[in-house]
């Protein structure tokens, strides 16, 4: 049986229980915002001045995305910087935190994360994205889910943002770097940072890992379905051991997604500073995916973070090392991430004020 867990198929298996919408309790709202630039409320519930709102942690806000409710929470730290970021979680029922839904224990790695940018005096907004936590009810339909919806789901929290008076940085964590690179042209979005993102095609990527894990007909089985799906064509025949994976609901997703080529996306050009992060004992997105967007996009500064894994922690490859990080959340973040945002969100905050 295929180990879908934190440790194995991490990028990919993550992705297909996002489908089966999750039935989380959503905390009460304090504020709202709608797609047009003329719906939008403050953090307070006032409508908006253009100038950015300071302290208050952790509010509560959402917006109308095009098939429901989205979530997040919104932290201002005391200074009033114009610079906000926004921070979008990974692939699969991953919540704004960073936590996992069916995985034991939480590393609340994305909570974390905002903490220490609020600390840093940059306001931050993590969202739960579509399907998940408080943004459940967004997800109508597996069958009708396609990667450029999570996209456009960005550009409404985009607006919202920029409702506040803020220029955005968009910051994705795994799969979530892709999606915001895609958002990264969206006006008034001054800065991106992929944080542990692939640099090849999912498909690519997912091949890795089953023939790690996977053998004889079963793996033979799986390959053909990618080789299918690359070209867009669905498989209506799947074994129950792969189901999870390519069940025929999820296939059109993934037939979306693997159409992307993160390192040709961010090849292009760009309006927008830019910053790659990567961990050197990340075990879902092993450090050579930052060297493949690094070399795709040179004008983009890379963070090489010594010791620090794909939920943001400390580690050792040894696999109880990996898996303590995934189930304890009082562990912090690894050293020198913190650092590299720091030295990465001021010169964005130059440019912007320059």
């Amino acid at each position: 049986m295929i180990r879908a867990n934190m440790i194995g198929l991490g990028l990919l298996v993550g992705l297909t229980g996002c489908m089966d919408t999750v039935n989380a309790d959503a905390t009460a709202s304090t504020s709202s915002a709608t797609e047009s630039s003329g719906g939008s409320t403050g953090v307070d519930g006032s409508e908006t001045t253009g100038q950015p709102a300071c302290e208050a942690d952790g509010l509560e806000v959402h917006v109308e995305g095009a098939t429901g409710t989205l979530e997040g929470t919104l932290q201002l730290p005391a200074r009033c910087s114009r610079i906000a970021v926004l921070i979008h979680p990974g692939s699969g029922p991953t919540d704004r935190n960073g936590n996992t839904v069916g995985q034991p224990g939480m590393n609340d790695s994305l909570a974390l994360l905002a903490e220490a940018i609020t600390e840093l005096g940059y306001p931050n907004l993590r969202i739960d994205k579509r399907g998940v936590g408080g943004s459940a009810g967004a997800l109508v339909s597996e069958s009708a889910l396609r990667f450029e919806h999570y996209v456009d789901d960005i550009g409404v929290w985009q607006q919202y943002l920029r409702d506040e008076g803020y220029a955005v940085v968009v910051l994705g964590h795994s799969e979530g770097a892709l999606l915001t690179l895609l958002a990264s042209g969206v006006a008034g979005t001054v800065g991106y940072v992929s944080l542990a993102g692939p640099g090849r095609p999912a498909g690519d990527v997912l091949r890795e890992q089953l023939s790690a894990q996977v053998v004889g007909p079963l793996l033979d089985e799986a390959l053909a379905i990618i080789d299918s799906l690359e070209q867009g064509v669905t498989v209506d025949s799947v074994s129950p051991e792969l189901a999870p994976l390519f069940r025929p609901s999820v296939q059109p997703y993934l037939i979306s997604w693997f159409a992307y080529d993160p390192a040709a996306e961010i090849a292009g050009s760009h309006d927008v500073l830019m910053t790659l992060v990567g961990g050197t004992t990340d075990i879902q997105v092993p450090i050579t995916e930052l060297d493949i967007l690094a070399a795709a996009q040179p004008d983009a500064q890379t963070c090489r973070i010594e010791g620090m894994n794909h939920v943001l922690k400390a580690a050792t490859l040894d696999p109880a090392s990996q898996e303590q990080t995934y189930t304890d959340p009082s562990l912090p973040l690894a050293p020198g991430l913190v650092a590299c945002l720091e030295g990465f969100l001021g010169l964005v905050e130059t440019a912007v004020d320059g």
